[in-house]
């Protein structure tokens, strides 16, 4: 526990800001004699304002025969506004920085101040007019209303916030959260400002500019429950349904209880997935909320967004009223209900609104909800497990361990979901970077391991379309093993697919040279890749075709006049790719699976099959890349 000393020792070590400096510099320049305080009437207490207090304060300036030459007070001539600055970091005369500090709140004094204490100082931060007699010794009569310690919102200080009772929790509302808050609000002079809500809780979703942008910026800084005063200068005073007459205020107090407010998230940020929290959960967000992997149990209802709210399913009643479980991460329910529960808190309830995209457009979907339909959720999250903790477990169970998940990524592979299945593997990956295998043996299997997931991961990213990443995700493997056939294949088909065409002969022929007995499968890669090779050539000759035989103006003509043929060769060429992939993805997962367990090709398959299952059926089609999981 720090003590008082120790923490006035760290508060002196505190760097200070330039303004600091500045004003260390300016009171340094004070002369005996300068500035003279006389206190008319006493204050009350005995604290004194410090820097970083917002001060509050009348102010009439007279010279030395008694003439008022500026004044706050409207007996005075001023518009009966006090001043409201924060000591230390708002632009005053040097006699006021340094005299106010001496004051109990309610004070009056009267302070004289030769010129150089005033706005005669040499580089005074404060401007006045040309007529005022800033060369002459004055007399400051300051009443010192009200100072305390204040949150500052905005650079200008043109927003400030003092705190009446905390709230709770760390949360604050943020766009577009929706708040209820009870608000009134003052002008300077203590008159009542007219609200639309006048004495009622005031609804608003923050963000949507319906309270003044002053008001929602200081309520953007407080928690639920907190109560406190919001002081809003002009220039941050907009107009808004709430408080509609903003003109002739220079300065506005609002006095703000939080009494709730709505988490409202906008999942995609585009408006289209939203999820707002309906009953709070237990817990700290987002620590306590299921961000990994983890088993959830849940319930939820699913509505249509038609004019009925049409149900088309609840746990509560089609599920016998039991509760659903599932793996977050296995694609098991629709991807805009899992983004949403795993930043849910247990207990919580939430309403999720969710496009066709992200709900049943790529999912199984109800009989009763038609093609394309926007859906909501109502649900709650019951509670949910955390993966198990490897941390003293025996090296076989880790890998049985690693196992399961790497067949729910293969499961998901095979449904197509290639992110999903990546995401398995590469969380294995991460886990393997605390494994410590104890012997040969262990290590052998380890490697084996390892390898077999950077490949699914890069038959993966080549799924995905992302060449680059499942060559990188091939290096790995044959860093480690620089002879490994399979990375070398996979590399190959790569760099095919990317192009690559020199970069992807000499991984085909590197398999020659590493086992003979693969040579056939290898020619036959090499085949087909000249066979791309000699589709790129000719699509490039057709594309350039009487280029230099054109006119100058006719030159953007060349390319355009074998079009439809080569439009009708290509949608032949994919659409005969379709098929193949179509027939083909099933088995070819289900055949490498089964190469996982084996340590060699099994020779009943000949040719290029021995090595990859289905590469007979994959250079069958158009040459675009058949991955397969490990």
């Amino acid at each position: 526990m720090i003590n008082e000393d120790q923490d006035q020792g760290f508060a002196s070590k505190k760097k200070k800001s330039p303004l600091d400096e500045e004003n260390e510099k300016r009171r340094k320049k004070i002369v005996e004699g300068s500035l003279m305080k006389a206190e008319i009437r006493p204050g009350g207490g005995t604290a004194t304002p410090v820097d970083g207090n917002q001060i509050i304060y009348h102010s009439t300036v007279r010279t030395l025969e008694g003439v008022v030459v500026e004044s706050t007070r409207t007996e005075c001539g001023g518009k009966g506004y006090p001043v409201r600055q924060i000591l230390g970091k708002s632009k005053m005369i040097l006699g006021l920085l340094e005299g106010i500090s001496t004051m109990l709140k309610g004070e009056v004094a009267m302070f004289k101040m030769k010129p150089e204490m005033h706005y005669g100082e040499v580089d005074c931060p404060v401007t006045t007019s040309e007529t005022f007699p800033k060369h002459d010794e004055l007399h400051f009569e300051i009443e010192l209303l009200d100072f305390s310690k204040v949150k500052v919102i905005t650079d200008d200080l043109g927003v400030v916030k003092k705190v009446i009772d905390e709230g709770e929790g760390w949360e604050s509302p943020r766009e577009p959260y929706e708040v209820k808050a009870c608000i009134s609000a003052k002008a300077s002079n203590g008159k009542l400002i007219d609200l639309k809500t006048q004495g009622e809780p005031f609804f608003f979703t923050f963000g949507k500019a319906e309270v003044p942008k002053g008001l929602e910026m200081g309520i953007g800084t407080m928690a639920r429950g907190e109560k406190a005063t919001i002081f809003v200068s002009n220039h941050y005073l907009t107009e808004s349904s709430f408080m509609p007459d903003v003109v002739g205020f220079e300065d506005v107090q609002f006095d703000v209880e939080l009494v709730h407010f709505i988490q409202v998230r906008d999942m995609l940020g585009d408006g289209r997935l939203i999820k707002r929290r309906i009953r709070d959960g237990k817990g700290e967000f987002p620590m306590d909320c299921p961000l990994q992997d983890s088993l959830l149990r849940v319930h939820y209802k699913g509505m249509l967004l038609d004019e009925q709210k049409t149900v088309f399913y609840n746990t509560r009643v089609d599920n016998g009223g039991q509760h659903v479980e599932f793996g977050s991460g296995e694609g098991l329910v629709p991807e805009g209900l899992e983004m949403c529960v795993r930043l849910m808190l247990p207990g919580e309830v939430a309403l999720v609104t969710c496009p066709p995209d992200y709900a049943y457009d790529k999912f199984a979907r109800p009989a009763t909800v038609p093609e394309g339909a926007h859906v909501q959720w109502e649900i709650e999250l019951l509670g949910f497990e955390m993966p198990k903790d490897w941390t003293g477990l025996s090296f076989n169970s880790i890998m049985e361990e690693a196992d399961k998940i790497k067949s729910t990524g293969n499961r998901l592979f095979k449904e197509g979901k290639f992110e999903l299945a990546k995401a398995k593997y590469e969380k294995l990956l991460r886990e393997y970077n605390h494994v410590n295998p104890q012997d040969d043996e262990e290590g052998k299997i380890f490697a084996n391991s390892r390898n077999s997931l950077h490949l699914n991961v890069a038959a993966c990213y080549l799924k995905m379309g992302e060449c680059k990443k499942s060559i990188e995700a091939c290096d790995k493997v044959l860093e480690a093993s620089p002879g490994h056939v399979k990375a070398l294949y996979r590399r190959g088909m790569a760099y095919m697919s990317a192009g690559d065409f020199e970069e992807a002969r000499s991984d085909f022929k590197k398999m020659i040279t590493i086992d003979k007995s693969l040579e056939p499968d290898a020619t036959a890669a090499l085949k087909k890749l000249k066979q791309k090779e000699q589709e790129v050539e000719m699509k490039a000759k057709k594309q350039f075709k009487g280029l230099f035989d054109k006119k100058p103006g006719e030159i953007a003509d060349a390319g355009t006049e074998l079009g439809k043929d080569e439009k009708a060769e290509n949608d032949e060429n994919l659409k005969r790719d379709k098929d193949a992939s179509h027939q083909d993805q099933e088995k070819e997962v289900e055949e490498e699976e089964d190469e996982d367990e084996e340590e060699a090709p099994q020779p009943q398959r000949g040719l290029f099959g021995r090595i990859w299952p289905v590469g007979s059926r994959v250079f069958s089609a158009l040459g675009l890349q058949r991955c397969s999981i490990l």
